[in-house]
């Protein structure tokens, strides 16, 4: 995949939301952020605006990041935040001036069908990390992972082996994104192809039988037949049908999140890692979409490089 140029300070950055509306106010913590990294930032007519629970009616949305895109000086644009509503502008979105000019694309969580739609159909790499509506909360070392690779450091995780992990060593590009965002875009133009690739999920507040749907979707529209590996981030506050989630009677599922994606997924030769520090948590640390990594899962410890 093609690589947008890396930054330097001194560049210009776009901060624009394709989602939910969000206030100036939100999101000054990370533009001070940027700042400090020698960035100069310039926010978006979406930023402040509101159309029900929108940043602003599609046209707006859509019109706020062409225009982004089509900026020569703009060297990456951030999107605030995700929610929902990304998926309503994607096909009015002109990547003509983007194609002569590749400029990182920035988000996790709903902004996963830009990655998509990007990485698939363009084969440009894109950047899932953390975004300005969390970096109050994030750890300061999962936001400097996103420093790092916007401005081509090399990124390496290691952490902790899961019980449920399958052991093995691959290399490949990885793409995927929010699970039920993955799940929605199926079968569309701005579907994802994760054939001879790392695939990496995540995603929150579901009920585990969504997550259960969702992988057997997945499953049988041959998502998982070329995969290199499973990388699966943060299955976080997952729900049940039980009294403790206002449910009248006590009909719990009977397996986690982690243990449904494993029971699909165990005739399947390809190594799986569960538990890697990406999605919604605070340690929600940077993956570049599209660049070649070595995944390695042992007994004890993962290992993931770029």
């Amino acid at each position: 995949m093609r690589k947008p140029q890396h930054l330097k300070k001194g560049d210009t950055i776009a901060i624009v939301s394709t989602a939910r509306a969000i206030s100036k106010v939100e999101i000054e913590f990370a533009m001070q952020t940027f700042e400090s990294w020698g960035l100069k930032v310039i926010l978006g007519k979406t930023i402040g605006a509101k159309d029900h629970q929108f940043a602003g009616n599609d046209e707006l949305r859509t019109k706020d990041f062409q225009a982004m895109l089509d900026n020569k000086d703009i060297k990456a644009i951030v999107c605030a935040r995700g929610g929902y509503g990304s998926i309503r502008i994607i096909e009015n979105l002109d990547f003509t001036q983007f194609m002569h000019q590749p400029k990182w694309i920035v988000g996790y969580s709903d902004i996963t069908i830009l990655h998509a739609h990007i990485n698939t159909y363009l084969a440009v790499q894109t950047i899932h990390a953390t975004m300005p509506i969390n970096f109050e909360t994030n750890t300061g070392e999962s936001i400097q992972t996103l420093k790092e690779a916007l401005f081509g450091k090399k990124l390496s995780y290691e952490f902790a082996s899961n019980q449920l992990n399958k052991k093995g060593k691959v290399t490949g590009e990885i793409v995927g994104g929010n699970l039920s965002i993955l799940y929605s875009i199926l079968g569309t133009k701005s579907g994802f192809n994760p054939d001879h690739k790392i695939l990496f999920i995540e995603d929150l507040d579901e009920m585990l039988y969504h997550i259960d749907r969702m992988v057997i979707a997945l499953k049988k529209a041959s998502k998982f037949n070329k995969i290199q590996a499973l990388l699966v981030g943060g299955m976080s506050d997952m729900r049940d049908n039980t009294k403790e989630f206002g449910y009248p009677n006590d009909n719990p599922f009977g397996k986690t999140a982690k243990e449904i994606i494993l029971d699909h997924c165990q005739a399947f030769d390809f190594p799986i890692c569960f538990d890697f520090p990406a999605g919604h948590l605070k340690e929600n640390n940077a993956l570049i979409f599209g660049k070649k990594t070595t995944l390695e899962i042992n007994q004890k410890v993962c290992k993931l490089t770029f």
